[in-house]
């Protein structure tokens, strides 16, 4: 017989981590209380089960650690310092109390290993899987929080990582593979799925060395560089061939031109796209590898409008990237 909400809430709350500092009043009360000492970024995520994730295929943990990680990549493109997040899961009735706690344990890993405080929640019944973060951060000591609207022409234009990885893993469980069942190729790719980095540290690092503007690419590079393009009013220009691509996208796509194309239009890799002075991209490049990451240029702002992704030897690519309302991999306009 399935646990009560009551009891499943209890078993929850045994595995949240011990609160930080700011919590005067943890998990368990009508409301959590905390004592900020600086200016918080709020933000809310959620993920949908044949959406964003299938749960067969990921597994619960998998779904708790990317649930919290693409909240807290929201923070990461603030600069922000992490600190609490409030969760609900609005799960189906036949989901099984194993799946359901195995999910708390997903999230409570994430939370642990990016140093954030889960002070509340909710739990409902919902016909379909769903798991949604709130979280708050906060803008450090010595750096102001960066939006997306900052960016000026004749800024430079990186983004950390290597992208395409989070888009060819879905291409992998579509195709039935699994995590510790993948072959070689396929092994790391599956992991910016199921255990996505969020580029916390490396987001405070560019706060830290004077980034006009930053989005995080969830929705993909075309996308998401054309939200931050439309936010600061000016072109971005970017060389296809200078965007580094996770490895094994090429064999997972085909070819190098198709991987090209999965790293300029694939979501969810959770790195972070950025616009610098000229004279700060060194700095900011020293300072994302000593927060573990590399920085890459990859363009630069310009006047004008728009988004051109340029490819190798000439001609463009129309940018593309996830739309919630039109479906995967839908024109971005």
């Amino acid at each position: 017989m399935p646990a009560s909400e009551f009891d499943l809430i209890a078993a929850i709350n045994e595995r949240l981590p011990v609160p930080g500092p700011r919590v005067r009043v943890p998990s368990g009360d009508d409301a959590a209380v905390v004592e900020p000492r600086a200016a918080s970024a709020i933000t809310v995520d959620a993920i949908v089960d044949g959406v964003h994730f299938q749960l067969d295929a990921f597994g619960p943990l998998a779904v708790g650690r990317k649930a919290m990680a693409a909240a807290l990549s929201d923070l990461a493109a603030m600069g922000a310092s992490q600190g609490e997040a409030c969760v609900v899961v609005a799960a189906p009735d036949e989901l099984s109390d194993e799946d359901l706690l195995g999910i708390a344990d997903g999230l409570v890993e994430m939370a642990t290993r990016e140093g954030v405080s889960i002070v509340g929640g909710d739990l409902v019944g919902c016909p379909v899987l769903v798991v949604s973060v709130t979280a708050v951060g906060y803008e450090p000591g010595g750096s102001r929080f960066v939006t997306r609207a900052g960016a000026r022409p004749r800024d430079l234009v990186a983004v950390t990582g290597e992208l395409g990885g989070a888009a060819a893993a879905v291409e992998l469980i579509d195709a039935g593979e699994r995590r510790g069942e993948a072959p070689d190729r396929g092994a790391g790719l599956l992991e910016r799925q199921l255990n996505p980095v969020p580029r916390l540290r490396e987001g405070r690092a560019l706060a830290a060395a004077g980034a006009s503007a930053m989005i995080d690419i969830s929705d993909g590079l075309g996308a998401d560089a054309g939200h931050l393009a439309r936010a600061s009013d000016c072109r971005l220009e970017i060389d296809l061939d200078r965007v580094p691509v996770a490895d094994g996208v090429a064999e997972v796509a085909g070819n190098d031109g198709a991987a090209l194309e999965l790293a300029a239009s694939g979501g969810e890799d959770f790195e972070l796209l950025v616009t610098l002075p000229r004279d700060r991209m060194n700095a900011a490049i020293e300072s994302v590898a000593d927060a573990g990451s590399k920085l890459t240029e990859i363009g630069y702002v310009t006047e004008g409008s728009g988004l051109s992704l340029k490819l190798p030897g000439g001609g463009e690519i129309a940018p593309r990237g996830f739309d919630q309302r039109r479906g995967s991999l839908s024109g971005s306009g």
